[in-house]
């Protein structure tokens, strides 16, 4: 009887130890904890270690990075009312092939499409 009361017991222990990892495993992964965004301050790690850099050279690639970073902000920004334009131009030929419901409902679709991206949005700097 005393063995089968420690069977249960070590049972109950290694259940649950699956469980909460299950568990925590779930809460990290569908909670964005295992989904953060590499950094440049990531990548010129990555680099330094890689490639040996020494502490100067880590400091001129964060600085090139961090530069570069600067540079794609400013051409997204420059393109982003032509890529918008181009948006609204595909929406509304689409639109044009759909009933009045059909409309309707690829409204709602792009609304709600654009409110919650599919992509994480850009990595912080």
């Amino acid at each position: 009887m005393q063995r089968r009361a420690y069977l249960y017991f070590l049972l109950t222990f290694v259940l649950g130890v699956v469980l909460g990892g299950v568990g925590m495993f779930l809460y990290a992964w569908y909670g964005g904890h295992w989904h953060r965004q590499f950094t440049h301050e990531d990548f010129v790690r990555y680099l330094t270690k890689e490639l040996k850099l020494d502490s100067r050279q880590a400091a001129q690639v964060g600085q090139i990075i961090q530069d570069s970073s600067k540079k794609y902000q400013a051409l997204r920004a420059q393109a982003r009312p032509q890529f918008e334009a181009l948006r609204q131009q595909t929406d509304a030929q689409i639109r044009q092939l759909l009933t009045p419901e059909q409309s309707r409902q690829f409204d709602e679709m792009i609304r709600k499409r654009r409110q919650n991206p599919p992509h994480p949005p850009p990595a912080r700097h």
